[in-house]
């Protein structure tokens, strides 16, 4: 049973085999045959394949509706160039500290590992998770952010994590080891 793992801590080939996932459910919608083709014929033509992307593939009988995409934030027109984009320095790190932070519900002080130094990162992730098992974790920093006092702890960095229904923070994480201190592109 999948539910015996702890999925953050799961590795390459430690699941036996014959062990149930749950239901399988598509990840895309399955192609029209029909319109990709006519988009390669528009595209070869030089037209904007934008005007037959809209085509609906049609629903096969007895398929399972699409999964519903999560809500997109709204469109923005607070635009950046990259040159704003490159002066953040996204770094992966280890968590190798993480305790709560007394008087305060939804922060959790963690010391992260840059791989050039050790960092005292102050997160508002406490409500979606314990300390304890975020320890030997991978995660993503904002590096080169100004350090900011929260609760009277110094905070050097910022955790990245997406933030899902009910504003439920997620760890940003990688499906590939990739060495603490890599900066991200």
């Amino acid at each position: 049973d999948i539910r015996k793992f702890d999925l953050f801590q799961l590795r390459w080939g430690q699941l036996h085999l014959g062990t149930k996932l749950g239901s399988v459910e598509p990840v895309f919608p399955r192609a029209d045959k029909g319109a990709v083709e006519r988009m390669q014929k528009m595209e070869e033509q030089g037209r904007s394949v934008a005007a037959v992307a809209d085509v609906k593939p049609p629903e096969a009988a007895g398929s399972a509706p699409a999964a519903q995409p999560a809500a997109a934030a709204p469109a923005t027109d607070n635009k950046i160039g990259i040159e704003d984009f490159a002066k953040i320095e996204l770094r992966v790190g280890v968590v190798k500290v993480a305790e709560r932070v007394k008087g305060a519900d939804k922060l959790l002080r963690l010391e992260v590992d840059i791989g050039t130094e050790v960092r005292q990162v102050v997160a508002g992730i406490a409500e979606a998770y314990a300390p304890e098992p975020l320890v030997g974790r991978k995660v993503v920093i904002v590096a080169n952010l100004a350090p900011r006092k929260l609760r009277g702890l110094e905070s050097n960095g910022m955790i990245v994590a997406a933030s899902i229904e009910g504003g439920k923070p997620v760890l940003a994480s990688f499906l590939e080891d990739v060495p603490v201190g890599a900066r991200l592109k």
